[in-house]
């Protein structure tokens, strides 16, 4: 059974290309997640990956955001921002959220 996440592709005030998801990433869908960045990577870099509304982010989604760290900025929330900085995506990527001033 695949877990509900919504994934809606977008533009920032400032004209940047954000994709904003919405509920649980894990194994069940993480084969969408990967499509839907490399989609809009595919269009403009940096990425902005908006996971202000994830309530869950396993280990495989996790690969997925480290494969691509390169390509994406991340916005997070209160509830993702230590698993983030924990696992060391803070340093490979710019993640805003954690504070006032993004990471790395």
């Amino acid at each position: 059974m695949t877990t509900a996440l919504t994934l809606t592709p977008g533009r920032r005030p400032d004209g940047s290309t954000v994709l904003r998801a919405v509920g649980e990433i894990d194994m069940s869908n993480v084969d969408t997640l990967a499509a839907a960045i490399d989609e809009q990577v595919a269009a403009a870099t940096p990425l902005v990956v908006d996971l202000r509304a994830v309530e869950y982010l396993d280990s495989a989604g996790l690969t997925v955001l480290f494969a691509r760290a390169h390509q994406i900025h991340l916005i997070t929330g209160p509830l993702l921002a230590p698993l983030l900085a924990i696992s060391g995506l803070t340093q490979l990527t710019t993640v805003h959220g954690l504070g006032d001033e993004p990471t790395r």
